[in-house]
């Protein structure tokens, strides 16, 4: 009790020396490049099972996934598409290279999941490019998986079929 009585007086103290919202928001470092000593970025994308690791480094737009060139490993021009969505909506097309392992799940997913990696990839690479990225939506993780199966049901909520008699 007596550290939140502490800490409570502190948030007092601080409040007190801050005028308005405004200050705080200005006094707020502006977001630093995230790069290697070889100059790449790197991050971790995530779609349903598939985990994805992403580096991007400056180059001619050439996609490796898991050692094979984008267009033999996502074989589907879908999939294709949804790869380029980050660079076409930060306006950076074919100016970055992609490394990426990805693993679990199936095509679909591991697409988002590179999708998803190269999103944050780009925005740790140059941060002026967030505010479309998360306008467009590609920095969110999204979260929907898989329901687990539950007893006593045939599938997650299907139910065995009713027979009367």
């Amino acid at each position: 009790m007596a550290d939140q009585v502490n800490s409570l007086e502190e948030l007092g103290q601080v409040a007190e020396g801050v005028e308005t919202v405004e200050a705080v928001v200005e006094t707020a470092a502006p977001r630093e490049p995230v790069r290697d000593e070889l100059g790449r970025s790197y991050a971790t994308g995530k779609r349903k099972d598939a985990v994805a690791r992403v580096w991007i480094k400056p180059g001619s737009g050439k996609v490796t996934v898991n050692g094979k060139d984008m267009n033999t490993y996502f074989a589907r021009p879908v999939l294709q598409m949804i790869l380029a969505q980050p660079f076409s909506v930060a306006g950076v097309t074919g100016q970055f290279d992609v490394v990426a392992t990805v693993k679990g799940g199936g095509l679909s997913g591991q697409a988002g999941a590179v999708k998803h990696g190269v999103s944050k990839a780009l925005q740790l690479y140059d941060p002026s490019l967030r505010g479309a990225l998360k306008a467009a939506g590609f920095l969110t993780r999204d979260s929907r998986v898989v329901e687990r199966k539950k007893y006593g049901k045939r599938k997650a909520r299907r139910s065995f079929q009713f027979s009367k008699r």
